[in-house]
């Protein structure tokens, strides 16, 4: 949970700044947008199976050093 308390003679333009960085920080925005809709146990596997892909794809085409 995110606790803001104004500083003194704090702007509230400034509040709402260091409030949006602290739920940005905390992942809580990430959070949300992935809880937005519900989305089925084998999409999910699909997604971190292709996300996994993708890495190995982009490591191989990355030159290694030394060797």
């Amino acid at each position: 949970m995110v606790k803001l308390r104004l500083r003194d003679n704090e702007n509230v333009n400034d509040a709402v700044k260091r409030f949006r960085k602290l739920v940005e920080y905390a992942g809580i925005k990430r959070e949300m947008r992935k809880r937005e809709f519900f989305e089925k146990a084998s999409d999910e596997r699909r997604r971190t199976r292709r996300r996994a892909e993708m890495r190995a794809k982009s490591a191989q085409k990355q030159p290694q050093i030394g060797g």
